[in-house]
């Protein structure tokens, strides 16, 4: 779709390509095609003096209408409707009202709408020049005809030869140069109009074209430079065009970046730029948007401002410079800015097309106009990405610092007073290495915890039951706590996201029973009904500081509850109840709506 919409800019646009478009607007032509006829018998059959009185005239009609239906049949019955078909339809169609029209009784005649109908579907179904070169095709069949009745049937009798016509009268006072003059003009306006109708309509669709086409190719996966090196690219195939080059600089620090795609090299490249020629290629330019050629010794420039209007008598003093720099007989310049952070142009290097310059660089102006907040959030997604991973990193660094590290500094000291007393109290050593261990042995399991938690969870509803159900028995493996998953779900149905944030609540409340519970027993359970999914964790440990069933609201009103179990279960729109006896055990219930989502904030 989008390298038929390249046409828009070497010529105007094309008809569509896509069979099912195009079978489309042929069934609309088939239907209209019928029903303008079945109208018409109408019309003769309520004033016959349209037609004359002869049964003829109904059997004409009659022809046309078997016509329309045949073609109707048969776009039904062939899945794909060919060039050729539609010609020799389109021909049909352009000789009908030629021919019908040498029986109709005065300027009133209903069959004046088949020269608009003929006409309509050349614009419906191509563009300008197709409905134009109709529309001659209609003003000289009626000058022939208008020739052959005034100079060549009238001299030999002016009756119709053939009796299966008879009844038939012949119009020839319609015929007249004069007459025919005027109705020419008519169909030439017609035709005129209707054509650059559809041009425009084909114009729009190709620029939408380009435009989506665009922006499918910002993608976050791909990065900043890849989304940028996937646009130029079409950018350059979009004009044909040798080079592109982006220059851009960050407006707080002023720190300037080049990019180049084409020349040398295929791909997207970052050049360094001086510090002195950032003013050149940001500051210089005239315009928004303008187009420049060197003719000679001068330069013919093009350039709009802001609001898509000609600037006059733009300065050519920056092109100049450019051309000092690159090597170019014409480009194009567009000026961008992404929020209030970035500034920038895009050079365009020996670019080509057919049309209106002023069209093109107005074109350029509102497509650079849409790409560019989709541009500017990669960047945003892709620096906040960094931030996350950095504030992720300084947190485990801190975990390890605060917990293993120190907790292993420990360990080594305590290690350096046992060599030293293994002579002299040895039965002390025995104890210590119990205590030792058992100090190792948690560490080791808070490591594991940590890497669990860096590790990115890929689950979905058809692995989430097995994976919960092997979470917890590595738990009681790894802890010697007794632990149990339970679930009477044969079927899960649930949303990817909702599954990755249940996974990590039923890990984070594991982790919480095996740092804080004291507890001997642990249940981890799964129901569903129509309304939501139930998960249940129990345990029979010490329980919080407080005693009895509080929701969610009123633990965030007392500061009590599992911090991050509560944000998890706030981003999938649940409910968190927690139970708690203290000495007995706690008993923490979340309920997630079917409809419910989860949030992008976490």
């Amino acid at each position: 779709m989008f390298v038929h919409a390249n046409h828009r800019f070497f010529g105007r646009p094309q008809a569509p390509t896509d069979p099912s478009e195009v079978r489309r607007i042929e069934r609309w032509l088939a239907t209209a095609r019928v029903f303008l006829t079945i109208s018409a018998l109408a019309a003769i059959y309520m004033d016959p003096t349209q037609l004359g009185h002869a049964p003829i005239a109904y059997g004409l009609l009659g022809l046309y209408l078997i016509h329309g239906v045949l073609v109707i049949t048969l776009l039904r019955r062939r899945k794909q409707s060919t060039a050729a078909f539609r010609l020799l339809v389109h021909a049909a169609d352009i000789v009908w009202p030629a021919f019908i029209s040498i029986f109709a009784e005065g300027p009133r005649s209903p069959f004046f709408l088949f020269f608009f109908f003929v006409l309509a579907a050349a614009a419906y179904r191509w563009g300008l020049w197709e409905t134009l070169s109709t529309t001659a095709a209609e003003v000289a069949l009626l000058w022939i005809e208008s020739f052959l009745l005034l100079h060549v049937w009238a001299v030999r009798g002016g009756s119709i030869p053939w009796r299966a016509l008879a009844g038939l009268r012949i119009n020839v006072t319609e015929f007249e140069p004069k007459r025919l003059f005027m109705l020419s003009v008519y169909l030439l306006v017609m035709g005129l109009l209707l054509g650059y109708l559809s041009e425009q309509q084909k114009r729009l669709r190709a620029e939408k074209a380009v435009v989506t086409g665009l922006l499918a190719k910002v993608r976050v996966e791909n990065g900043l430079t890849g989304t940028l090196q996937q646009i130029s690219r079409q950018i350059m195939s979009l004009y044909s065009a040798a080079r592109l080059l982006l220059a851009s600089q960050e407006i707080r620090s002023h720190r300037s970046f080049l990019g180049e795609l084409g020349g040398e090299s295929s791909d997207f490249v970052w050049l360094e730029p001086m510090p002195r020629d950032a003013k050149g290629y940001l500051e210089d330019f005239p315009g928004e948007v303008c187009y420049a050629a060197r003719e000679k010794d001068r330069w013919t420039v093009v350039a709009l401002d802001h609001e898509g209007n000609q600037i006059s008598s733009p300065r050519s003093d920056a092109l100049d410079w450019l051309k000092e720099k690159q090597s170019f007989h014409s480009l194009i310049a567009i000026s961008f800015e992404f929020g209030e952070e970035w500034r920038g142009r895009v050079f365009v290097f020996d670019p080509s097309w057919q049309g209106d310059t002023q069209e093109e660089l107005r074109f350029l102006l509102d497509l650079f106009r849409q790409i560019g907040p989709a541009i500017y959030n990669v960047y945003l997604l892709h620096r906040l990405r960094r931030r996350a991973s950095a504030a992720e990193r300084a947190r485990f660094a801190r975990e390890l610092h605060d917990g293993a590290v120190q907790s292993l500094i420990a360990v080594e000291m305590q290690v350096d007073v046992l060599r030293r007393q293994a002579e002299t109290k040895p039965a002390v050593v025995g104890g210590e290495l119990g205590r030792i261990q058992s100090l190792l042995r948690e560490e080791v399991l808070k490591l594991r915890e940590l890497m669990q938690q860096m590790k990115s969870i890929d689950v979905d509803s058809r692995r989430f039951l097995n994976v919960v159900g092997d979470t917890v028995e590595r738990f009681k493996r790894e802890t010697g706590i007794s632990a149990r998953f339970a679930t009477d779900v044969e079927k899960l149905e649930m949303p990817d996201k909702v599954c990755r944030e249940l996974l990590r609540i039923v890990q984070e409340g594991l982790v919480n029973v095996r740092k804080h519970s004291k507890a001997r027993h642990v249940l981890v359970r799964l129901s569903s009904s129509p309304d939501q999914w139930s998960l249940t964790l129990e345990d029979d440990g010490k329980g919080f500081a407080f005693s009895g069933r509080l929701s969610q609201e009123e633990l965030d009103r007392m500061g009590k509850g599992p911090m991050i179990i509560k944000e998890r279960v706030r981003l999938i729109a649940g409910a968190l109840t927690v139970e708690s006896n203290p000495g007995q055990g706690t008993r923490l219930e979340i309920m997630v709506p079917r409809s419910g989502e989860v949030s992008d904030e976490f």
